[in-house]
């Protein structure tokens, strides 16, 4: 047996870490593995902060928002009947006055002002901003919160939740700002936010949770990686919240009993009637000229649209002023019967001429139209069912056509009358996705999430990327060139270390990325970047 002296190694040349150049960073001592459960803890931390964020916040705008329905009561008159879950009283007071409605228009205005920059309600812009892969300035969404308040205050068809999605956004500009977060974290939590705060004011959490991550496409598709966020935000949203307020249903819902197989088709009838009238009021707000939407005409077409609202509240009904969530649990109490029909119609036009305007989009508003032609097509028929169960199945109808969430509405409907209507609200939301197309009143959402990896937007917004990346830590993004660039050669572009020109696309061509080659109007770069590199390109070019 040989000794230990005479075993000779295969000797190897042994490098120190010191003897590495200068500037050439060390290997990261982490594998994958390890750095992935990292990324995921801290995401799961920032998410329970951002909930808890959101969560106090909340509180104070629920106090805000009491106060701004006071005064707004005080202008106009008129105090919509509230829902239980919020504190109000089911009954209105007083009449509108006339002189009192004409501040509608004016507010309108000044609301249409305020989100110049962004001009749809605060879930399309939600919606918009993730899918080009950037947050919202926080100015922008101060301006969001702002004109939605002014506006729910004053009586415009907007809901409560339209504030607290503003909050949403604005809580997670606020988390971004003062947290060290990749772009990916960005916008994870940026939905995560929006869902704790849309969690809170439809006191349905899981719910919240489930549509955010559904809301962002028309096809029945999901982004499964921000559900888990969203959850915990939410659920850490309600946690904070329901210490000062407690934690109610929304809707006082009496106990409700599973429909008998001879009522599901006349449930199943009231649906789709309701379906067809939703997706008529889907197409109609689609008829508005983009031209209209923008600029100076908004601001006409805004105080237009004040006008209307005050006009059918002076002679016809002031059904129309708010949101209508406390319409909504008169139909679900039963004190309404044929009138609701009505209602609902007017619900449903100024739904169709606002919601391009920025008024009435959200998910209250939607309910409201549906529970009341519900309850009003139910006393239509020879032999009424349970209206309770008629406004629930038609707001869960009417809330898949127009945000294309046919899960999370049958989810709020569970919630809110119980598991016994999963039938028929499954069938309602069902029928109503598979007849509806992919129409809706949400701005910014796409087809899939196909869609999604090959969309280019202009940087007058910001940067989207154009596919998955290959590894953790590289991406393909494809970029319309600025203004600010034009004429400019490929070469002397002044970008971040870690971005990189590929190729450039020309009309239909793909040219190689030449130091020499001028930059053009149309021209869309062809990015490769880290995550980091793609956050300091935005910021360059000040996108959000």
């Amino acid at each position: 047996m040989p000794s230990r002296s005479s075993v000779r190694l295969p000797r190897r040349a042994l490098k120190s870490p010191l003897s590495r150049p200068l500037g050439r960073p060390l290997a990261a001592p982490l594998t994958r593995t390890v750095r992935s459960r990292i990324e995921t803890g801290r995401l799961v931390l920032y998410s329970i902060l951002a909930g808890a964020l959101v969560g106090a916040l909340g509180i104070a705008l629920r106090l805000v928002l009491a106060q701004v329905v006071r005064g707004g009561a005080m202008l106009t008159g008129y105090s919509p009947p509230g829902t239980p879950g919020e504190g109000g009283l089911l009954m209105a007071f007083g009449d509108a006055l006339p002189y009192g409605l004409l501040t509608l228009p004016v507010v309108a205005v000044l609301a249409a002002w305020l989100t110049r920059d962004t001009p749809s309600d605060p879930l399309s812009e939600t919606v918009s901003a993730y899918h080009r892969r950037g947050g919202t300035r926080l100015s922008t969404q101060l301006r969001l919160l702002g004109a939605n308040l002014l506006g729910y205050g004053a009586g415009l068809p907007i809901g409560r939740d339209a504030s607290f999605t503003a909050l949403g956004g604005f809580s997670a500009r606020l988390l971004s700002r003062f947290g060290r977060l990749s772009v990916a974290e960005d916008r994870t939590l940026t939905l995560a936010s929006v869902a704790a705060a849309l969690g809170l004011v439809l006191h349905a959490p899981l719910a919240a949770a489930v549509l955010l991550a559904e809301v962002l496409y028309r096809r029945f598709e999901f982004e499964f990686e921000v559900v888990m966020p969203c959850v915990l935000a939410s659920v850490s949203a309600y946690a904070v919240y329901g210490l000062a307020f407690g934690a109610a249903p929304l809707f006082d819902v009496p106990t409700l009993q599973a429909p008998s197989a001879l009522q599901l088709p006349m449930y199943a009838l009231i649906a789709l009637i309701t379906t067809v009238i939703a997706w008529v009021g889907v197409w109609l707000s689609r008829l508005w000229p983009q031209g209209w939407l923008s600029g100076w005409p908004r601001l006409v077409w805004a105080a237009a649209f004040g006008l209307a609202v005050a006009a059918v509240a002076a002679f016809s009904t002031p059904v129309v002023l708010t949101g209508g969530a406390g319409w909504t649990q008169l139909s679900l109490s039963g004190f309404l019967g044929g009138e609701a029909l009505g209602f609902g119609g007017w619900k449903w036009v100024l739904l169709a001429l606002g919601v391009r305007l920025g008024f009435g989009g959200g998910v209250l508003p939607s309910i409201a139209a549906g529970a009341l032609l519900g309850t009003g097509l139910n006393a239509t028929l020879p032999t009424p069912l349970d209206p309770a169960v008629c406004a629930l199945v038609a707001a869960t109808a009417y809330l898949t056509v127009t945000l294309n969430i046919p899960l999370a509405a049958t989810l709020l409907a569970a919630t809110w009358g119980g598991d016994a209507l999963l039938p028929a609200a499954l069938i309602s939301s069902g029928l109503a996705h598979s007849l509806s197309g992919q129409l809706g009143y949400v701005d910014g959402q796409l087809r899939d999430r196909r869609t999604a990896e090959m969309q280019v937007i202009t940087p007058t917004t910001t940067i989207l990327s154009a596919a998955p990346p290959p590894s953790s830590e590289e991406a393909l993004y494809r970029v319309a060139v600025p203004m600010s660039w034009l004429g400019a050669r490929i070469g002397v572009l002044s970008l971040p270390a870690g971005v990189q020109v590929v190729g450039l696309e020309r009309g239909e061509d793909i040219l190689s990325a030449t130091p020499d080659l001028k930059l053009q109007s149309g021209d869309v770069l062809d990015l490769v970047a880290t995550d980091a590199a793609f956050g300091e390109l935005r910021d360059l070019l000040n996108l959000g």
